[in-house]
């Protein structure tokens, strides 16, 4: 078992109560990892709940010591590991011609990826029971801090900038999914095609199974080099209970577009969010994940984060050694499938922060 492996998914579970100003503050609500702070630790930087009911409870804190170094804490007062936070990008303090901050368009996530919600709205979201139980697209939006619609302009622009001022390595763009067939496919491909005009970097594209799978040649064509399509929960009581609206897509249905998706973007460039700890066993999340990787899709394992202000708040984390038995398990099928989340091109999985899934790989 990997040691900073076990660490950092006792952190991702548990979170940390209090954490220093100083860095990369994260935020709260919204699309993406919410209620987060991103920490480097023995140089792998991850994202680590700190401003949910979770995280206020936890044992764990991290003090800034007197000669700078970061010391992490549990309830005995027994350092754990030396950490740092993440600076507080330069892209930060600049604007568009028009006066939106950059920051409402795109996002710092762990240390070098770049991501945008295209579309803060979900046509599903109007209603609670509709909608994802879990999700917080909208919150950003109440709270002022991004626009409900990024123009492809715009992400591009900002693209530019953070890869030029902060080194940024891959965009993430995800989106709310909005009334129409494709599902949010053409939006992605829009932006793609600007960002890869004006600088060239790698980019992952997350929406729904399109209706029509041309879709995926599309974004494709356009620049999008790996895709992203989320079950986020397996069994079919517990879709239908944290997924009512989202539900109605049959695992069939995504599967289906997994192996259209594959024959497009290759085997290993397509990818899923699993959230453990919603109800799915260990079994189910482990065989869904098998037969994801017999298709060529990585089965990205996360454990599961409530978010303040959503339905399921106050739902409890999974525990540590849940999802390590999950991780050694589905690490092990992907070493035997030779999908690798570091030879992906763009997305989540090769982000990995928020997951220590990467971490059992080898």
């Amino acid at each position: 078992m990997s040691e900073l492996g076990k660490i950092i998914t006792e952190l991702q579970v548990n979170g940390i109560s209090s954490t220093p100003k100083k860095g990369n503050r994260g935020r709260k609500g919204g699309a993406g990892p919410s209620d987060h702070r991103a920490l480097t630790i023995e140089g792998k930087t991850v994202m680590v709940p700190v401003y949910n009911h979770v995280s206020k409870k936890s044992n764990y804190q991290l003090s800034e010591e007197p000669d700078g170094q970061f010391i992490l804490q549990n309830s005995e007062d027994s350092n754990i590991k030396e950490l740092s936070t993440t600076k507080e990008p330069s892209f930060y303090s600049l604007k568009t011609k028009d006066g939106i901050p950059y920051k409402s368009i795109a996002l710092l996530h762990s240390k070098n990826v770049l991501a945008t919600t295209i579309l803060q709205k979900c046509i599903r979201f109007k209603h609670r029971e509709e909608s994802c139980q879990f999700c917080a697209i909208e919150q950003s939006l109440e709270n002022e801090q991004t626009i409900v619609r990024k123009t492809p302009d715009q992400i591009a622009e900002v693209a530019e900038a953070a890869v030029r001022l902060d080194g940024i390595k891959q965009l993430v763009m995800t989106t709310g999914t909005p009334n129409s067939s494709d599902r949010g496919a053409r939006i992605m491909a829009e932006a793609a095609k600007a960002v890869k005009a004006k600088v060239d970097i790698p980019i992952q594209g997350q929406c729904e199974p399109p209706d029509n799978p041309i879709w995926f040649r599309k974004m494709k064509d356009s620049g999008v080099d790996s895709l992203g399509m989320h079950l986020e929960v397996v069994e079919e009581k517990i879709r239908k209970k944290i997924l009512p609206g989202k539900s109605e897509i049959s695992l069939e249905r995504y599967y289906k577009a997994f192996e259209e998706s594959v024959s497009v973007f290759g085997r290993g460039e397509v990818s899923t969010y699993l959230l453990a700890g919603l109800g799915d066993s260990k079994e189910s999340l482990i065989n869904c994940s098998k037969k994801l990787i017999s298709i060529g899709v990585y089965p990205f394992i996360v454990p599961f984060v409530p978010i303040a202000g959503t339905p399921l708040e106050h739902h409890p984390s999974p525990s540590t050694d849940f999802m390590i038995d999950i991780y050694q398990s589905v690490s092990q099928l992907l070493n035997e499938g030779n999908i690798k989340s570091d030879e992906m091109s763009a997305g989540c999985a090769k982000c990995g922060a928020c997951s220590a899934l990467s971490l059992f790989e080898n």
